[in-house]
């Protein structure tokens, strides 16, 4: 009878542990300007590790349509946070403004304890950069930055392929290709076009919104070294649309011992993500998400596995989740430190098609 009494209470204990760890993410949408957060909420829905608990949007009427679009109690929208934490409690942000607000949220919820999730890029420049690695650092917050290409079967066995099994040796050049038709060819909506096409809110036009991709990319696959040199390109082939930022570029950057040419464009004539990496042996080809096919010398090209991501790590939400649990923390792609390399590549970058001069990038690294 005692066994059973000691067992029971055993049992007791560790399920309610497993209880209080098991508590969904108590999350909160901050900003609808960003045409991302209609992927992300709809996927918010049944799951038991993330609770949405609050959308805070200034916009009533944008903020009406969310409201209506994907059936959401009206009482959940708040137009400030503090109006929002006066009614509930708040463990976790997931922000959907401009690239330009992104220092704000960072800054105000750093001192609440609240970690913070953004929509790709990081930050316009490295002064907001550094301003936020900071607030982060001060508030104790961890920060993740949310590109697409992160969960990709295809890069994760790339990156396993180049420095894990050696597959084609040390790398000497990365292509990365990405974009679409442009943002207003494609149907964005026009909240999220406003900034989008302002110089000052997004810090130009594709050179940002699909540059980082490449920015972000590169730098994992090279392990955070920061590039010699950039040198860049930009221009408007549809002026009538994009009259105030450029819709497509090319992006050099150097490395003592390789190169990486970053081809962002509102102008292909299709959606891509794709990517080339050639190393001293062998090259690897990613057309898409879930493909990848090697070369090794003149051989020929040969499929390669591209398993599926594991949970946490194979969508955004999970990952978010088990970064505020204290489960793993940001690193990589999605890491404060990957995305300050990434914003000085792309700070250098504008400067070097402003000027028509190669950017040397300071000895000191971005802190």
């Amino acid at each position: 009878m005692k066994t059973k009494l000691i067992l029971a209470l055993l049992w007791t204990s560790a399920a309610c542990g497993y209880s209080q760890q098991a508590a969904p993410v108590r999350l909160a949408i901050y900003g609808l300007v960003h045409d991302h957060v209609g992927g992300m909420i709809p996927n918010l829905a049944g799951r038991p590790d993330v609770q949405l608990v609050g959308v805070v949007e200034p916009n009533k009427k944008l903020a009406a349509l969310y409201a209506e679009k994907y059936h959401l109690d009206p009482k959940l929208f708040f137009t400030t946070l503090d109006a929002l934490r006066a009614t509930t409690k708040v463990d976790a942000v997931a922000t959907f403004t401009s690239t330009f607000d992104h220092p704000r949220v960072v800054e105000m919820c750093a001192p609440l304890g609240i970690d913070v999730m953004m929509e790709k890029p990081f930050a316009l420049n490295m002064d907001d950069a550094r301003a936020m690695a900071a607030a982060a650092r001060k508030g104790g917050i961890k920060v993740v930055v949310n590109y697409e290409t992160t969960w990709y079967p295809s890069n994760a066995s790339a990156y396993d392929l180049v420095h894990g099994g050696k597959g084609i040796g040390e790398i000497r050049k990365i292509v990365v290709r990405d974009g679409h038709k442009g943002p207003a060819l494609i149907g964005c909506s026009p909240y999220f076009l406003d900034w989008l096409t302002d110089p000052v809110l997004n810090g130009g036009g594709a050179i940002m919104d699909f540059g980082c991709y490449g920015a972000d990319l590169v730098t994992w696959l090279m392990d955070g070294k920061r590039p010699v040199s950039v040198f860049a390109v930009t221009q408007t082939l549809q002026p009538d649309l994009y009259p105030k930022v450029d819709d497509d570029a090319t992006i050099v950057v150097n490395y003592p011992k390789a190169q990486a040419i970053i081809e962002p464009s509102w102008d292909w004539p299709y959606g891509r993500k794709d990517m080339d990496i050639y190393g001293e042996t062998g090259a690897l080809r990613l057309p898409d998400r879930s493909s990848v096919f090697l070369r090794t010398g003149d051989g020929p090209e040969t499929a390669v596995p591209a398993p599926a991501l594991a949970p946490p790590y194979s969508d955004p939400l999970s990952y978010f989740v088990a970064v505020v649990r204290g489960e793993i923390k940001p690193s990589g792609l999605s890491s404060v430190e990957t995305n300050l390399v990434a914003t000085e590549i792309l700070d250098a970058a504008r400067e070097s098609a402003r000027t028509g001069m190669r950017v040397y990038l300071a000895a000191d690294p971005p802190k």
